[in-house]
């Protein structure tokens, strides 16, 4: 029973997280095109800054912008905040259950960083905290007054943020962190700044007072950001599920080109928005970056040292010792000497019955405990074992780099195998 109830909150949240996402992200670029398709008409009323007339439904809707705000508020006035913040708690909540629960397989990499779980835990939820700190002090810095300078060292200071991660997180623990910062910047930025801004217009306009221009100048810049900021975070949060993006050695260079990807795709859509000429060049960077991203998924890790003096959970014992093989040996691999590395290093998880601590059931539904389960999912074991370095998860069964490269001779042509 505990794990049917486990397996449905897992569900739900990530459930919950996608719909709020899809609320807050949607709002948010129709804020951005509504704000940048705006006109200024000769008969708009005293402190308007434009309008925009657009049709959807059947209906026609007349949107008219106020610099700072009307001469007086209606009655009811909506606040566009609850779908950032739902979109975070559910976020963290998934954080929590999935990774914070099981650190020591999704978080920490000992080939990495020696971390405890409880070490790895306290590291990321301090990062999430510190990152917003540095980032607002830079927007609250001379750098401000420039949002070109702002973007480039936001910039740096991201890309420093993801090569730090790599060095002290498992290669999944890294990408899903960069998406929690990322994401924890965005949402701060509405509950630290935007709303707080917009509430004291607000209470300007109703002391009978005139709101302070700066106030919106500085809400529209945090907005601007988490504009340019979606696509990317959008990026980050999938790669936990594509071990050629989290499995490469390379990923926090993934993340630069990402975040320099969805700046220069925003930036083509909000261009179009605004009536500027259309800038076309922008999906020709955009290629060129998802290129070089493709080929850093197949640049080689250099190869691994053995680990064994961290004992496992894998029914309780000691694992097995490596299978010896000669990577260099031209001899035809022995399907008896494949799997005997997968069920040694392999099958603790992906069998009927697990014998990993904490998981009761095998990963996605892949079983490689016998002979012809092993050989239907040659494919994966390349694509997971091989040519990425994603699984075993943190290297937990400290499978050796010579196993690796039988493997690879292995699901490089399955069918030559020496039975």
């Amino acid at each position: 029973m505990e794990l049917i109830i486990w397996e449905w909150i897992n569900f739900v949240a990530r459930w919950v997280h996608a719909i709020t996402a899809i609320a807050w992200i949607g709002s948010s670029f129709y804020f951005v095109h509504l704000d940048l398709s705006l006109k200024k008409r000769e008969d708009l009323p005293p402190g308007a800054g434009g309008e925009a007339w657009q049709i959807h439904g059947g209906g026609f809707y007349n949107m008219v912008k106020y610099m700072v705000a009307p001469d007086r508020l209606p009655k009811e006035l909506t606040w566009f905040k609850w779908e950032a913040y739902s979109t975070w708690i559910s976020g963290f909540f998934l954080l929590c259950v999935l990774y914070y629960r099981g650190a020591d397989l999704f978080l920490v990499d000992p080939q990495v960083m020696g971390l405890s779980a409880k070490e790895a835990i306290v590291i990321s939820v301090a990062s999430l905290a510190v990152g917003w700190l540095v980032y607002d002090l830079l927007c609250k810095s001379p750098l401000g007054d420039s949002d070109i300078r702002l973007a480039g060292a936001g910039f740096v200071v991201l890309v420093a943020a993801s090569w730090g991660f790599s060095q002290v997180f498992s290669g999944r623990g890294a990408m899903l962190q960069m998406g929690a910062l990322i994401g924890t910047m965005m949402v701060a930025n509405v509950f630290l700044l935007i709303i707080p801004n917009q509430r004291k217009v607000v209470d300007a306009l109703l002391a009978g007072q005139t709101p302070d221009p700066k106030l919106g100048r500085q809400a529209k810049q945090r907005s601007l950001h988490n504009n340019y900021l979606t696509l990317p975070v959008l990026f980050l949060m999938l790669s936990n599920h594509y071990p050629l993006a989290f499995g490469a050695h390379y990923a926090w260079v993934m993340v630069a080109i990402v975040l320099v990807m969805g700046g220069v795709i925003r930036h083509f859509f909000n261009a179009r928005h605004a009536g500027k000429p259309t800038p076309w060049w922008t999906w020709g960077v955009a290629a060129i970056g998802m290129v070089a991203i493709i080929w850093l998924s197949t640049v080689a890790p250099p190869r691994e040292h053995e680990v064994s003096t961290v004992t496992k959970p894998w029914i309780g014992q000691e694992l097995p010792a490596p299978v010896q093989t000669a990577a260099a040996d031209l001899k035809p691999v022995s399907f008896a000497q494949v799997a005997d590395v997968v069920i040694s290093r392999c099958s603790m998880c992906h069998s009927t019955v697990p014998g990993w601590e904490g998981i009761h059931e095998a990963p996605r539904g892949v079983l490689l405990d016998s002979p012809e389960e092993i050989r239907r999912h040659a494919s994966l074991i390349r694509l997971q074992a091989v040519l990425t370095h994603s699984m075993p998860p943190a290297n937990v069964s400290e499978i050796t780099p010579e196993e690796r490269d039988l493997l690879g001779r292995w699901t490089a042509d399955p069918d030559t195998a020496v039975q």
